[in-house]
């Protein structure tokens, strides 16, 4: 069995999707559904906000800081 071309899934032809730090602006180009591994994210009224690695390490302790402690 085979597919018409341009049909299926082809994941070769997939666009990149762009994710950009809410902080610093920095821009990270992924094929992936998600940001990078090391990226972090939060939602804030709603919205999702993206960080990227070095704003994530930067302010690490204020991220933790705003979690429940249910979380700990």
């Amino acid at each position: 069995m085979t597919s018409p071309p341009g049909g299926g899934d082809d994941r070769s032809a997939a666009e990149p999707r762009r994710f950009v730090c809410a902080r610093c602006g920095t821009s990270a180009d992924v094929l992936t559904e998600g940001p990078p591994l090391t990226w972090t994210y939060s939602v804030e009224n709603g919205v999702r906000h993206y960080y990227c690695q070095t704003c994530s390490r930067e302010n690490l302790r204020s991220i933790e800081g705003r979690l429940d402690s249910d979380w700990w």
